[in-house]
């Protein structure tokens, strides 16, 4: 089963911290829930996996992500992430994802998302409505991780921007620690051990009811 998705969001925070954040791999991963990077095996090959949990059920994804093209010009990473758990379960996904100016206000940026996931085994039950959903509300967590993580680097028009974006992060792809600037510094954003489905679960009941019946629940 394939799904197809195309979003902006608008990060409230300048394309130059933005685009720091989207070339390292590793930041990325971070604002990710349940997503991490475990081994490099080279210069655009990553190893690494997604914990799922649903109720007292941990359910471990591991696979790898490959950076197909960085462009430092366009501020735009294409990358291609393949994965699959013990239970057979298999997805993939091909990622394009640019940093542009936001309209309303060309200090600001938006992250534009442009993906194909591929979904095999028993996620491909849920039907291609669900996983839209759930994907969309995965991504709704993904981008306040990515915008607070850009916030909490120094702003270019304070403190000049670190050369190598490597240097900004630990080896985790956690913020690292910067000199403070007058102003208090953001913090670096907390993200969760791993996607919690069933979370994820009683949102989509919700929508459903409301759907339904047209009243909140």
């Amino acid at each position: 089963m394939e799904v197809k998705l195309d979003k902006r969001y608008p990060l409230d925070v300048d394309p130059a911290r933005a685009w720091a954040i989207l070339q390292n791999l590793k930041a990325v991963a971070g604002c990710m829930p349940g997503a991490e990077l475990s081994e490099q095996l080279s210069d655009t090959s990553y190893k690494g996996g997604v914990k799922v949990k649903v109720g007292p059920a941990v359910a471990q994804f591991g696979g790898t992500v490959d950076v197909l093209e960085q462009n430092e010009a366009g501020r735009k990473m294409v990358l291609r992430g393949k994965g699959a758990d013990k239970g057979g379960s298999s997805a993939s996904m091909d990622l394009t994802a640019v940093i542009e100016a936001d309209p309303a206000n060309p200090a600001n940026s938006v992250l534009h998302g442009d993906a194909s996931v591929i979904v095999n085994g028993k996620f491909a039950q849920f039907g291609g409505r669900m996983m839209v959903q759930v994907s969309e509300m995965i991504l709704v967590q993904f981008v306040e991780n990515f915008r607070q993580a850009a916030l909490a680097l120094p702003a270019p028009a304070s403190v000049a921007m670190v050369a190598d974006a490597e240097s900004a992060f630990g080896a985790d792809g956690a913020v690292a620690a910067a000199p403070a600037p007058p102003a208090a510094t953001a913090a670096a954003p907390k993200v969760a051990g791993e996607i919690n489905g069933l979370a994820i679960a009683w949102a989509l009941i919700k929508n459903w009811w409301l759907g339904l019946f047209g009243k909140r629940i």
